[in-house]
């Protein structure tokens, strides 16, 4: 007798995984839905053909928040319209506001925090049976491991940490990894087996090294919903690294709150330098990025090491915020200037052609026009290749938020619209500097149109979009690969050598060179000689 999915609670169901918000919680997403998968449920794309639409939420600043609000009640748009039945919010800002989100949301048939990601198979079976969960009841993340760093991967044994886990054995068929059941006694309290399942079919893929902060930014709220910072052991991170690459993948990103934290719990400051050149020796694994780094913790060996290993990428994400002392001190943060010049220019003392990308923070209270006009010189002298402006906002429970030099919100808008400018120019020429030099360009995307012409024949346009080196993922740009009529096309995820002929803001216009074969697709570009100052 064929099972009724409507009544049997263990019945096949499918579910939705609908993600916002930065690279790391695409990772927890990815961990979501191995979950899921391992426990029974069909995976879909499109959350009007699933049971149940599980959004993975942001709650960084307020209009991710609010996208992520959006997203929600879209999703419960389609309890009317398609086949969902129950929307279920998790994600930080079901971390960060748990019962809150609940009673403000009544859309959403659940809100859960990161404690139930381990069995959230069991969740949502007893949601859509009918049963409605208590809303998570949000707390500072923070008191649960020890102040210590040293003491908390013992302490961390049952404690969620999402996008933590091991992949050391892969189910080809189902593209699921896991590791084996352990014995009692031996597995960790959260559950013996972890998974992961990717959600795309992108040839690049995050890789969470560690979760949460010790930074205390005045203006982040991001330590209270993620927790002390916890590294991932890096045999777990080589072995889902490993099978990231038997998926398909060749660039893997170097995600997390803080990389250059990385290996302070484990008892190694210098662990970030070991698990890239280690990570360079998989075989299959043409690039490697690393992202989130602190200026204050940045030392010359991890400069030196990211730009030595071959498949590491010369590309540095730098969270600067501001350039002016008196602002980065009232932001608890450390730096000047003159500080982030010299770092600036020791990257560029090995490698000029590096990318340099980062983001900064206009209107903070008690910003003078002066700390503007600070902020501006830091920036025409550094030549970053990407900067995210970001106007202030108060962020729930932070210590800024209690600053009283508030900076009126008309003031906020002028000056980063001021300094956007600034930067659009920036980058622009930037972009520029790079035509005539030869880059190694990952293919992403290969799309062709059919078109017809004036005289009704049709004709065909084909779209190649890929990422040098200095673009990261998203937000950096891509490279338009220029192909003449009938030329081999390459395929998703091939490396192709190409020279820079044009610029068009941030993106770059390349045509491959002759030469280019698959024997030379997995070789890294030499530095070229001014293709940057």
């Amino acid at each position: 007798m064929t099972a009724d999915p409507e009544t049997d609670l263990h019945a096949p169901r499918t579910v939705a995984v609908v993600t916002l918000g930065c690279a790391r919680n695409e990772v927890d997403s990815e961990e979501l839905a191995g979950r899921l998968a391992d426990g029974g449920w069909r995976l879909v794309d499109d959350a009007a053909d699933a049971d149940v639409a599980v959004v993975n939420t942001c709650g960084f600043v307020e209009q991710a928040k609010k996208d992520s609000i959006d997203a929600l009640l879209e999703a419960s748009d389609l309890k009317e319209h398609g086949r969902t039945q129950k929307v279920v919010a998790v994600g930080c800002l079901a971390e960060r506001y748990g019962k809150e989100l609940a009673d403000q949301l009544p859309e959403a048939d659940a809100v859960l925090g990161f404690d139930s990601y381990t069995d959230m198979s069991s969740h949502l079976r007893a949601i859509l049976a009918g049963s409605t969960p208590e809303a998570h009841v949000p707390g500072d993340r923070r008191r649960l491991l020890p102040l210590s760093p040293a003491d908390r991967q013992a302490a961390s044994t049952g404690v969620a940490l999402p996008g933590h886990g091991a992949a050391v054995d892969a189910l080809p068929d189902a593209g699921v990894a896991q590791v084996p059941d352990l014995p009692a006694g031996v597995a960790p309290d959260s559950g013996p087996r972890v998974v992961r399942r990717r959600l795309d079919g992108r040839p690049w893929a995050p890789l969470k090294i560690a979760s949460g902060c010790d930074r205390r930014c005045a203006f982040c709220a991001i330590p209270a919903f993620r927790g002390s910072f916890v590294s991932r052991r890096p045999a777990d991170v080589l072995a889902e690294a490993r099978w990231l690459v038997d998926q398909g993948v060749r660039e893997v990103f170097l995600v997390s709150e803080n990389s250059t934290s990385y290996g302070k719990d484990l008892g190694d400051l210098r662990l970030l330098e070991s698990l890239v050149e280690s990570l360079g020796e998989i075989e299959g694994l043409p690039r490697i990025r690393v992202s989130y780094l602190q200026p204050a913790e940045i030392r010359p060996g991890l400069i030196e090491t990211l730009l030595r290993v071959p498949t590491v990428v010369p590309y540095f994400d730098i969270s600067f915020q501001h350039a002016s002392e008196p602002v980065l001190r009232r932001m608890r943060r450390f730096g000047s200037t003159e500080a982030f010049l010299r770092l600036v220019e020791q990257i560029r003392a090995i490698r000029p052609d590096a990318g340099i990308r980062s983001n900064v923070i206009v209107g903070f209270p008690g910003e003078t026009d002066d700390d503007v006009a600070e902020l501006e010189r830091f920036l025409a002298a550094a030549r970053l290749d990407v900067v995210g402006v970001f106007g202030y906002s108060d962020e729930d429970g932070t210590e800024a938020e209690g600053y009283a030099d508030k900076v009126d919100e008309d003031v906020v808008a002028e000056r980063v619209a001021r300094v956007q400018a600034l930067v659009d120019e920036l980058m622009a020429q930037r972009a520029d500097e790079r035509v005539g030099s030869v880059v190694e360009v990952l293919v992403e995307s290969v799309e062709q149109a059919e078109a017809k012409d004036e005289v009704g024949g049709s004709g065909g346009a084909v779209e190649v979009v890929g990422r040098s080196p200095f673009q990261g993922p998203d937000v950096d740009g891509v490279t338009l690969l220029s192909y003449a009529d009938g030329a081999p096309l390459p395929r998703v995820g091939d490396l192709v050598r190409a020279t820079v002929v044009a610029s068009e803001g941030v993106d770059l216009v390349a045509e491959p060179l002759a030469e280019t074969t698959a024997e030379t697709l997995t070789e890294t570009a030499e530095p070229q000689p001014g293709a940057a100052s």
